[in-house]
């Protein structure tokens, strides 16, 4: 084998190899033709395999991979686990990868296959050193390895600094016949009325508008049409046939996906697939044709032999493809739009296929920024029976495999979508509720505890702050306690646990009415409630289970820091603290283990102002409470209970 010295690999993941107990152990690695060769983005795990096999299923994992992967990203490599024979290994990793890359390209992306670098990579078994090896197109008989890898600081700034998103919606219908008489003949008449229509996006008369509102300036293009696109486009342009921009540019035949958007010129812009820039392509297909000679209209009338019934498809195509800023618009369309909505299509065709008579199946791409992986995911969920529905329960925990995602957090349901419409402002922290606007994450940015050497454990996600006074209603000496409650059910809301609204006051007397807790009488007073209240609420609105603390003076509370600590790193849930006449919303600790110094940081539902971010920190109603100040004053109080309501994360996805 002829061994040489190359070059680099450059990693933008932050993990390589995801942690699998399969000794098959194989992933992807996924790179893009807009980076340099052998630059890793993120990587898969195969989950697929031949029957009593470790070779992989190409053809599973090539459909589910074209439809998971935005285009402007595809397979470049494979990394498999070995102790032993690491050339041999590499080998077998660079075919596998070549088999899938080949199964991908099938698409018409249009690039050469034949000289195309792939990695082979393999991680050693015990965890030692990852060696890595590159083939040039086939040429397996000829591996060069890699001896400089290259860790990039900031991936997420290098992807979306360089590139942008192409959003395209198309919804249709496929309207066909069948006869009970003859269903085997169902299945062919769908496939032939959806060729007919996915056939009108090639059409020289379709026509495809790019517009963008991300930013009002008259130094970009707001909008432009482009009609005869053809697959795989050559590079001089000509299929360019008519294009027609309404901001005008000195060059209109290479206009590029970049003339939309604005120079970033802040160092403090976020880099990510939400906040990225979006261009949203809307297709035109042509619906009628010109005929050069004139003609009066006929009908003709065919009867059919048998009785047959009209059924009509009703299918949304959704794709989201990833393009560099300098790449020519005409090409995103036809090498990355274009393809994207036949190999989507496809995918819903096939899914559908199996149901065509019994019911109408409603399937739905969604798109995903899940934690840990650079760039969108898209997954195609069968939405007739629900979110909940078992079938789609085990295909989202395939992909949670795939993607080396948790399986006890809730990360691929609908909530988790990509939301690119700009009426959401990118970075607010606000939560807009029946018409008020409350403010979220009130913690970030208020001073250091005081503590010296502690370790700070803090809630993990988002959650709205609900305090006294809210929506018009008076509270105020009672209401502490329902307040803290509807902060913790902001925070399963924020982190997709649930999707119900956060209930009223009076919504969680019913509840506790409804389960025997409270008499009818309950409902409209104003009685207070406390920690063992909360976790029935809890438990039948969210299906939340909770554990409680108690102690039986606040001297006690510093003492159960340590299980404190231990929540927030776990669970991460806001944690309700109720004691004689007062609740509050405990954030976090800092704990100095060595020392037994702490505080705690402390969300004061008491608060009875507006929505004054700057007058809730410096009145100190978000802030960290030692349990004696430096003025010898007890924050918890020395002669009443405290109870602790301890919210547990539920294992779902």
């Amino acid at each position: 084998m002829e061994k040489d010295e190359i070059g680099r690999v450059t990693i933008l993941c932050r993990k390589l190899i995801i942690a699998d107990r399969d000794d098959r152990g194989l992933q992807w690695l996924i790179g893009s033709p807009f980076f340099p060769p052998l630059t890793v983005v993120s990587t898969l795990r195969c989950i697929h395999f031949l029957p009593n096999s470790s070779s992989p299923d190409i053809v599973k994992e090539s459909e589910e991979i074209g439809t998971l992967l935005p285009k402007g990203f595809n397979v470049i490599g494979a990394v498999v686990h070995a102790s032993s024979d690491i050339e041999r290994s590499s080998r077998g990793a660079i075919d596998a990868a070549l088999r899938l890359s080949d199964a991908l390209l099938g698409e018409g992306s249009g690039r050469d296959a034949e000289t195309r670098d792939i990695i082979g990579a393999v991680a050693e078994k015990n965890g030692g050193d990852t060696s890595f090896f590159v083939s040039r197109g086939k040429k397996l008989d000829s591996l060069e390895m890699i001896t400089s890898v290259f860790y990039e600081k900031e991936p997420e700034k290098y992807i979306w600094e360089r590139g942008c998103l192409l959003r395209c919606e198309l919804p249709f219908q496929v309207p066909f016949y069948y006869s009970s008489k003859d269903l085997h003949g169902t299945e062919g008449n769908f496939l032939c009325a959806s060729d007919e229509i996915i056939a009108k996006l090639k059409d020289p008369q379709a026509a495809y508008i790019i517009e963008t509102s991300n930013c009002i300036s008259s130094e970009v293009a707001q909008s432009v049409i482009i009609r005869g696109v053809e697959l795989n486009n050559h590079t001089d342009g000509t299929h360019a046939k008519n294009l027609n921009l309404v901001a005008p540019t000195s060059d209109p035949q290479f206009i590029t996906c970049g003339k939309f958007f604005l120079e970033r010129k802040t160092s403090s812009i976020v880099y990510s697939a939400e906040d990225a820039d979006v261009l949203q392509v809307s297709v035109m297909i042509n619906r009628s044709t010109k005929s050069l000679s004139s003609f009066a209209p006929v009908a003709e009338y065919f009867p059919a032999p048998e009785d047959v019934k009209l059924q009509v498809v009703h299918l949304k195509l959704e794709v989201l493809c990833y393009s560099a800023r300098n790449y020519p618009l005409v090409h995103a369309i036809s090498e990355l739009i274009i393809p994207g909505l036949n190999h989507q299509f496809n995918a819903l065709k096939k899914a559908v296929l199996p149901s065509l008579i019994d019911h109408q199946p409603q399937f739905r791409p969604y798109h995903f920024s899940p934690p840990g992986v650079l760039h969108p995911v898209t997954a195609i969920y069968e939405l007739s029976y629900g979110e909940t529905e078992l079938k789609l329960v085990e295909a989202r925990k395939a992909l949670h495999q795939r993607l080396g995602l948790p399986l006890d957090r809730p990360l691929l349901r609908i909530a988790n979508a990509l939301n690119l419409s700009l009426s959401n402002p990118k970075g607010s922290n606000t939560f807009s509720r029946k018409g008020s606007t409350l403010l979220k994450d009130v913690h970030i940015g208020i001073p250091s505890s005081g503590v010296s050497g502690g370790l700070a454990s803090l809630v993990q996600g988002s959650y709205v702050y609900h305090h006294y006074l809210q929506d018009g209603f008076d509270d105020s000496g009672w209401g502490c306690a329902y307040r803290s409650l509807q902060t913790i059910i902001s925070w399963f809301r924020l982190q997709h646990y649930t999707a119900i609204d956060v209930p009223s006051h009076r919504e969680v007397q019913q509840v506790l009415v409804d389960i025997g807790d409270k008499d009818p009488s309950f409902i409209g007073s104003r009685e207070w409630i406390g920690a063992i209240e909360i976790s029935f609420v809890l438990d039948k609105l969210l299906g939340v289970s909770s554990k409680v603390i108690n102690v039986r003076s606040g001297a006690e509370l510093p003492e159960k820091c340590r299980e404190l600590a231990m929540h927030f790193e776990s669970q991460g849930t806001p944690i309700m603290i109720g004691g004689g006449v007062l609740a509050y919303t405990l954030l976090g600790v800092d704990y100095n283990d060595a020392s037994g110094d702490c505080a705690f940081l402390i969300l004061d539902p008491h608060y009875t102002g507006s929505e004054d971010l700057k007058k809730i920190i410096n009145g100190g109603w978000c802030s960290w409470k030692k349990a004696v100040d430096s003025k010898g004053k007890s924050f918890f109080l020395h002669d009443k209970f405290y109870n602790l309501l301890l919210p547990q994360r539920p294992n779902m996805v």
